[in-house]
């Protein structure tokens, strides 16, 4: 066994069974990483240049591409140098702000996703008082939460697994994450599954939260057909994003406790990145294509570029 005072670097063992094939992974990681980003700055600029876009659900919808963007920058930037390299290594820290970047991206997701289904609550169950409630000091104070609360729930879980001594320094996945870190502790680590379980509730908390705003939202939309169509263009792009991104986490969170090393290499890596490469890919074009207001924004941008260029 390593002395925990000699774990300087971590070894990723996730490409080990894929390096015949280096090139066309490190091409199609390439391709959605520039999609990713791409797609996400689209909607994020439209949102930025258009004045008439400067709304609650579309001040959101912006924070979530962020978040996007900020979640994958701890990913594949990484995954790409490791696609090209011999040794697929990482340091003690990189290790660690690897774990803080990805995973505090997917806690910020989670918690933007429950404000916005807030603001669709408000929107459609209590219209009349929609511009009281949300007003701009409530809606910096939903997105100061949607950041600080996450990072400060990382930062919590990376304190107490920083804290234990390591047996081991080969992590079996495409990037490190903090249960792979715990499962490599010489001693107990009862504290560490008992925090897990803790930000499992408050996740959990939160998915209860948004499934009974869905239900008071679907009996105030059978009132009228306005209603009916401001759920149909506004809430079903966003509980789409809820649905995919709730099951991707639940394969990982799967997959990182109970995997099993039988499963194919592919599967396993595969299962691993999904929620970092679904949800940012899917969720730019489910809102643009959804939104009649964002896609009309988009297309003037765009042909505004066209114009200069011409």
């Amino acid at each position: 066994m390593e002395n925990s005072s000699a774990v300087a670097i971590f070894t990723l063992h996730g490409l080990n069974e894929t390096w015949a094939n280096t090139l066309i992974f490190f091409a199609l990681a390439l391709l959605a990483y520039l999609l990713i980003i791409i797609l996400n700055l689209t909607l994020i600029t439209t949102i930025i240049i258009e004045k008439t876009l400067h709304e609650p659900m579309y001040i959101f919808l912006c924070n979530l591409c962020v978040n996007g963007l900020y979640g994958t920058a701890g990913l594949f930037p990484k995954l790409l140098a490791d696609f090209l390299s011999d040794s697929h290594v990482i340091s003690y820290a990189g290790c660690y702000l690897q774990i803080f970047i990805i995973y505090s991206s997917v806690l910020c997701e989670f918690t933007i996703l429950t404000v916005m289904a807030y603001d669709r609550y408000v929107a459609i169950c209590k219209p009349l008082q929609y511009n009281s409630i949300m007003t701009s000091q409530t809606i910096s104070k939903f997105i100061l939460v949607s950041w600080i609360f996450p990072f400060c729930e990382q930062t919590i879980g990376i304190c107490l697994s920083a804290q234990l001594p390591l047996c081991g320094s080969h992590i079996d996945k495409l990037y490190c994450d903090n249960w792979s870190i715990v499962k490599l502790s010489c001693v107990d680590i009862t504290i560490n599954n008992l925090y897990g379980y803790i930000v499992i509730v408050i996740n959990f908390s939160q998915a209860l939260f948004i499934v009974f705003s869905y239900i008071q939202i679907a009996g105030a939309s059978l009132r009228s057909s306005e209603d009916r169509n401001k759920f149909m263009q506004t809430c079903v792009p966003h509980l789409i994003s809820v649905i995919n991104f709730s099951i991707t986490m639940f394969f990982d969170l799967m997959y990182s406790r109970y995997g099993s090393r039988n499963m194919p290499q592919a599967l396993r890596n595969f299962l691993a990145v999904e929620f970092l490469l679904i949800p940012p890919l899917l969720n730019p074009l489910i809102y643009g294509l959804k939104l009649s207001q964002i896609r009309r924004r988009v297309m003037r941008v765009f042909s505004r570029k066209c114009d200069i260029l011409k």
